[in-house]
């Protein structure tokens, strides 16, 4: 007993021999002299030159919130000054980083198990040039030697805190060139204040960006659940960020606030982040939490977005969005952030879109072979106006804040503005939208509209796409297929039940009118703008009105029965049943003929012969009245519509109405006057062939409409 109570003393007399033997090394040995091999050892593990060309010291302190034996043990705290690092040959800047000082402090015992655990380090007023080259070499990423074999020491660095600093980053392969500045703070800001002025700013920004007051941009739900987010609560900012620069020759800037101390390891902390970015004409914001930031864990905050056009979101996203009005948004975005393998979820936004509301959720998935886009969108007051940049309409002044490429011509309506199909294979969508009202001028009778759009390797497909449209619906699918130069379309389109007294809500005669319309269309075109493809059209528009009613002003109006229709207008309107109203178009490489086109009525038969031509926007129709009976106020003449799509010329072709005039006038001169209203009279032209509309109506049944309208 008392040789094993030797043996222990002996050992742990040894044991504390050498942990004093240690503490007096560390404490009183001139660390400088190590530089020289410090220098050479890390300068060889990262491929570049290294060096602490200050002084290099040590000395012990107690770890705070240790306890028990461990908090007794005194951990040794490093201290190195005037560090630099190089940067690789090829870059402008010499220096890659330097800094002021480097500290950080050495758990001893996990020594004992060839662990080196470092729990923080702090970097002192950090100066970092960070540069990219067009192939995509850079200044951040070390040549670190090839292993031979496992180490049987293992390095843990658990979190980095740093001082008052600036980064400067030039990267040519995206076009940045930014200056950072970081600055503390002073004294630490929580969470509940960074949100509440974000949340302010963002909206007055969303104000002046869509004119959408802070009321219709409140997020309640989203707003009540990050306030009461514990977690979001405890955090604490500590830093201000102030970048400024170019981002593809828009300008950049971007202030910012974070944490302190960034945690490596511990994925269960969360790092505070706040930024509050303008990137041109486009502004994005975001407060909430980082954590994992080595292994790119997580992203949780709540999200602002406003600008002129979603469609400039591109450059800084990589997200194909479409050309639309002045835009804000607000939600909450969750992130899991893997390399080639990142998932961001925008749940739960809501925003403005020109004078529209829009909200929903969108999930951007980065794991597959190829990014996709999903979710689904409502709109509750769509404003029909607000479609118009879709397709590359809108005033000059609203293409130009868009950025659109290529001018409106002056004597043009159709839109010239190319789609940007080469953005379309930068990624695949499935999203699904509702337009729940449909707000428009009182010419319009749009009540609704919902499609599912689906983008796959380029080709853009809405299948389908449907309106309400006068008590009826307008079913279509289109697909545009972008991999194509020029694109390729295909439109099948299938209207049912529109009432013919809401096709033309504000035009007097039609109200009186009762009927529906039902009609298909089937067309192909090429061309990477809509004027192209309508310049381009081929197949097929029918059109049916087989059961109905109709005012018979409307009638008299288009036959230019002018005393009938003051007649009508002092005595009353009379309803005139259609017997059959049929149009069969064929379109040829952007020409719209009539194959037949008849309006045949009790009293009147119309017809509609010539083009439209699309490809030159020209329009060549006539219209020839045939009156049934004997009408004593009849002035009627066939009436033409000439001219072009933006300075449309209608008129009455003159012959056959001098002819009649000029018979009027010499009637009066040498007959009664009773003689001369003969020459005005209209005789009986015999009943119209009910036949016209019966190859139609068996072409109809026939072959059942492509699109899904119900």
């Amino acid at each position: 007993m008392r040789r094993g109570r030797k043996i222990v003393a002996w050992l742990v007399g040894i044991l504390v021999l050498l942990i004093v033997a240690v503490v007096l090394f560390i404490a009183f040995f001139d660390w400088n002299r190590l530089k020289p091999t410090i220098n050479e050892k890390v300068s060889e593990a990262i491929g570049r030159p290294f060096a602490i060309r200050g002084d290099l010291s040590a000395h012990w302190s107690r770890e705070p919130g240790e306890s028990g034996l461990v908090g007794w043990i005194p951990w040794p705290h490093f201290t190195a000054r005037d560090i630099s690092v190089s940067n690789p040959s090829w870059a402008k800047n010499p220096q890659f980083a330097t800094l002021d000082t480097v500290e950080f402090r050495l758990s001893p015992f996990p020594l004992i198990a060839h662990r080196i655990v470092i729990p923080e380090v702090r970097l002192g007023q950090p100066n970092v040039a960070l540069e990219r080259t067009k192939n995509g070499d850079n200044t951040w990423t070390f040549k670190l030697p090839e292993s031979t074999g496992p180490s049987e020491w293992q390095l843990e660095l658990n979190a980095i805190a740093f001082d008052k600093g600036h980064i400067d980053l030039t990267d040519a392969m995206n076009r940045i060139t930014m200056g950072i500045d970081v600055t503390p703070l002073g004294k630490g800001i929580p969470f509940d204040e960074i949100m509440a002025q974000q949340e302010t700013d963002a909206r007055a920004q969303a104000k002046r960006t869509t004119g959408a007051s802070a009321k219709a941009m409140a997020k309640t739900d989203a707003d009540e659940k990050d306030r009461q987010d514990t977690t979001k609560k405890q955090q604490v900012y500590y830093f201000a960020w102030d970048a400024k620069g170019t981002y593809k020759q828009a300008t950049l800037s971007a202030k910012a606030r974070t944490g302190g101390v960034l945690a490596l390891r511990d994925a269960d902390k969360p790092f505070p982040v706040q930024a509050d970015a303008r990137f041109g004409d486009t502004h994005i914001a975001f407060v909430g939490t980082l954590t994992d930031p080595l292994n790119m864990g997580a992203l949780d905050v709540r999200l602002w977005f406003s600008g002129t056009s979603m469609s400039h979101l591109y450059d800084l996203t990589g997200v194909t969005l479409p050309d639309t009005p002045p835009f804000a948004t607000e939600g909450h975005l969750r992130a899991n952030l893997k390399k080639g393998a990142s998932v961001y979820t925008y749940e739960n936004f809501s925003g403005r879109v020109g004078g529209s509301d829009l909200g929903g959720s969108l999930v951007y998935d980065t794991r597959g072979a190829r990014p996709k886009l999903s979710g689904s969108l409502k709109s509750n007051q769509l404003l029909f106006s607000d479609l118009a940049p879709l397709i590359g309409g809108g005033s000059d002044k609203e293409k130009a804040e868009r950025g659109d490429a290529v001018a409106q011509p002056a004597d043009k309506v159709l839109p010239v503005e190319p789609f940007k199909t080469d953005r379309w294979n930068a990624m695949d969508a499935d999203v699904t939208f509702t337009g729940v009202k449909i707000v428009h001028g009182e010419r319009l009778p749009i009540d609704n509209l919902s499609t599912h759009l689906i983008m796959q390797d380029a080709v853009l497909t809405l299948d389908p796409l449907k309106f309400g449209v006068a008590g009826g619906t307008v079913g279509s699918n289109i697909k545009l297929d972008g991999s194509r130069t020029p694109m390729k379309g295909g439109f099948n389109l299938g209207a049912r039940h529109l009432k013919l007294k809401q096709l033309f809500p504000t035009f007097a005669p039609m109200q009186t009118s009762f009927g529906e319309l039902n009609g298909d269309a089937s067309l192909t075109a090429t061309g990477n703008s809509p004027a192209a493809l309508l310049g381009t059209l081929n197949g097929e528009v029918k059109l049916l009105i087989d059961d109905g009613a109709i005012s018979s002003s409307l009638l008299e109006l288009a036959g230019l029965n002018v005393g009938s229709y003051a007649v009508n207008k002092l005595f009353g309107d009379e309803v005139v049943k259609i017997n059959c109203m049929a149009a069969d178009l064929v379109s040829t490489n952007g020409i719209m003929d009539s194959r037949l086109f008849a309006f045949d009525t009790e009293k009147a038969l119309i017809n509609v012969t010539g083009n439209i031509n699309f490809r030159d926007e020209k329009l060549d129709l006539d219209v020839v009245p045939h009156t049934k009976g004997f009408r004593i106020f009849s002035l009627r003449s066939p009436l033409y519509v000439h001219g072009t799509f933006k300075n449309p010329a209608p008129g009455v072709h003159a012959g056959p109405l001098i002819l009649r005039g000029g018979g009027a006038v010499a009637l009066a001169v040498f007959a009664a006057p009773v003689a001369a209203l003969a020459a005005l009279a209209v005789p009986e032209s015999g009943q119209a062939d009910a036949t016209q509309c019966k190859p139609l109506l068996d072409d109809l049944r026939k072959a059942p409409p492509k699109a899904n309208a119900k």
